[in-house]
Order: structure tokens, then sequence, then C-alpha cells
């Protein structure tokens, strides 16, 4: 996110599983396996529409709300099984001392609901941290940073949360990183998100959240931000699915 005041910025009860427990594999088997559940998962969530409403406030030193932006947008098919995003509802943006960078919405779309697959495993160090707990489900707790990155892509970078029966991420808390060019201050809130396992089977995105001062060269400034992901419905048999651009999408506040 990019400030606009003297310098530039930019839950959910999870569900249980009768899956055995992996409990004696070693870390990088758990890795090898959840990375391929990861797969699986993205696969199969394209299947999915879903509704995702984003609500981005600014806050005063004492909590108060200062400016907002939100969005709701389908996730749809449309008649050639071609997969859209079309906004539904988008009220004036009222933010004041901060706006949304690309970089920023790429990090809504790709970052905040992360997935880490057999083929993007080795973009990233993974490092095993020990065994720990989200709302009573035991995990495997992993730290996740980027080996390298390239010019125009975002990575994720903080800690995940693997259900120890199902080898699936549950929970992510971190941060949007990547290269920004020279004498750019744009600044990333850390974020939470949650998973919930969706027709008993995978665990899909439901909820992020972050509150958090983005701290900019000459100025700070304390946001709030909740992001929602509802009403999955799976969209017919398995089928070749194309990509299309987004429909009567609005343009990010400045």
């Amino acid at each position: 996110m990019r400030a606009l005041i003297s310098c530039s910025f930019i839950a959910i009860l999870l569900g249980g599983s009768t899956a055995a427990r992996s409990a004696d594999l070693p870390p990088e088997e758990v890795i090898r396996k959840f990375a391929a559940k990861e797969a699986e998962f993205r696969k199969a969530r394209e299947l999915y529409t879903y509704r995702q409403s984003v609500k981005m406030e600014e806050l005063d030193s004492s909590g108060r709300v200062e400016g907002k932006w939100e969005e709701v947008a389908d996730i749809v098919f449309g008649p050639n099984k071609q997969r859209t995003e079309k906004v539904t509802y988008a009220p004036v943006n009222s933010l004041h001392n901060i706006t949304l960078t690309p970089q920023d919405l790429q990090d809504l779309r790709s970052v905040q609901p992360f997935v880490l697959t057999s083929d993007d495993i080795a973009k990233y160090d993974v490092h095993y941290n020990g065994k720990d707990k989200v709302d009573d489900i035991d995990c495997y707790r992993f730290s996740v940073k980027p080996k390298t990155m390239l010019k125009g892509e975002r990575y994720f970078e903080g800690d995940i949360w693997v259900d120890d029966r199902d080898l699936q991420i549950v929970k992510t808390f971190g941060k949007g990183v990547g290269l920004l060019k020279r004498g750019e201050d744009n600044q990333f809130p850390k974020f939470e998100t949650y998973r919930e396992q969706i027709d008993g089977k995978y665990w899909f995105p439901t909820y992020t959240r972050a509150n958090d001062t983005l701290q900019f060269r000459d100025s700070s400034q304390r946001i709030r931000m909740v992001v929602k992901y509802e009403n999955y419905k799976r969209f017919g048999a398995e089928t070749s699915i194309t990509f299309g651009d987004v429909e009567n999408e609005t343009k990010p506040p400045k």
C-alpha cells in the first residue's frame, strides 16, 4: 500500500477430519505430501464459485475509522465455463491517507489465500518449527520464505500450519513480499488467513484479517482489513476451464 501523506503506502471454526494422523512422518515427507495436497486443492478450488468481500479501513490513534474502501465480487462461471470475477458492490472510496497499489491487489488475489504446491515449493525455503494447535487441531508449523524474488512477482513470507491428519494448510500468518522499484516506500500489512473444510475434503480459505500499523519513511498509518470468502459451490464436472478478464472491475482507489 502507498501513503498519500508526504510519502508513498502501498475464526473461523475449523472442521475435524477422520483421516489417520501423520505424526510419525519426518518433516521432509510432510512437506512433500502437503505440497501435493495443495496442488489438488488449487485445482479443486478452480471448480468452485464463491463470493469475496473486502473491507480496508484507515484508523486513527484511538482506533476510530477515518476512511475505508470496500468491494464485493462473485467468482462465477459464464456460459462457456469461463471463470470470471464480477464486482457486485463497490461504494465510494473514502480512504484519505493511503491508496491500494497493484501489488496490494495481487496480494489480495494470490498471496493472502496462500497456496504452496509441488510446483511452487522450490521457490521457498521451508523450515519445520514443531507441532502446534489451531483451534484444537493438531498441526505441523513451518516457516516459509522465498529463496529469490523475480521482478513483478509477489510472494508469501511467514508461518503456515498444516493439519496433521489431512496434510493441508489450515492457517497462514505473514505478509506479501516482492521486489519494489528504487525509491518506492510501499508497505504491506501482516495478515492471518484461516481455512475451513469444504465438502468434507479440501480446506478452502474463508477468512483473512489484518490489524497493523504501516511504517513509512515520514509517517505511519494504522489499518484494519477483513476479507471473507463465502458461499463456495461446486460448478459442474471436472472439465477444462478457461480464465477470463475481470468483469466490471472497479479501478483501484487513488
